[in-house]
């Protein structure tokens, strides 16, 4: 059998070679095919490690940065109830990097789940309801490459998975900075930490009135909470299983 399969790939390779056509030999029998199929998996799930590895490494930073300025912020009484936004601010870049990053990760993913469902999962145990498209589907993906999700899309499954306890800690913790007296100047009393204008007043950020930032702070907060609560749009590869990144 596999002398007439290696027959057969001489005989197309001499057909061509004999009509001057330099193009790259297909495999035709399902040997080849099954062998092309499994290092084209393993290229496909190499890019998806290394672009899951650059989603890790983002999440990391936006980790240390949290701790980095929790541990400043609230560690000495003078330190400036600042750090703490600017901590909010690098989140959020960290944020938008990784959703960027995200993008492609799920490009690869999903290419890698069709194989997965589509072609090992019926060796090892056929479906007949299975789809017979996913060839069709990744080709096309190969000849046109395209984002599967929007930049919206990918920030909002990041923002609920990882960066939306990041931004509560940042919160909780400016909260008790502008409102603990031990946290601020030494010396005042703890009767002021039941006065609203003492909260207010420790708020202020340079020329910008305390209550002015309260403002933006609770309506960043409010936007980003309408945000992540929106329903999630399960297509494509999310709609099968429940074991997502």
């Amino acid at each position: 059998m596999e002398t007439k399969q290696d027959g057969m790939a001489s005989a197309r390779e001499t057909a061509r070679e004999g009509e001057g056509m330099r193009v790259p030999l297909l495999p035709g029998t399902p040997g080849e095919i099954t062998n092309s199929l499994s290092h084209y998996y393993r290229g496909e799930l190499g890019r998806m490690t290394s672009w899951r590895d650059r989603i890790d490494r983002t999440s990391n930073w936006a980790i240390t940065v949290v701790a980095a300025l929790l541990s400043v912020s609230l560690s000495t009484p003078t330190s400036h109830h600042g750090v703490l936004l600017f901590g909010i601010m690098l989140v959020t870049l960290l944020l938008m990097i990784e959703a960027r990053r995200y993008r492609f990760f799920d490009i690869y993913r999903a290419r890698i789940r069709q194989v997965e469902r589509c072609y090992f999962a019926q060796i090892m145990a056929p479906d007949a309801k299975a789809g017979s498209e996913w060839a069709t589907v990744i080709a096309n993906s190969l000849r046109k490459p395209r984002f599967l999700l929007s930049y919206h899309e990918a920030m909002h499954r990041r923002l609920k998975r990882n960066y939306g306890w990041m931004y509560l800690i940042l919160l909780l913790a400016w909260c008790l900075k502008i409102s603990t007296p031990k946290l601020q100047t030494e010396g005042m009393p703890a009767l002021q930490a039941q006065s609203w204008t003492y909260v207010i007043d420790n708020a202020v950020l340079g020329p910008i009135p305390g209550l002015v930032v309260i403002a933006i702070v609770l309506t960043f907060y409010l936007g980003m909470l309408a945000f992540a609560l929106r329903p999630d749009r399960d297509e494509g590869e999310f709609g099968h299983g429940e074991a997502h990144v």
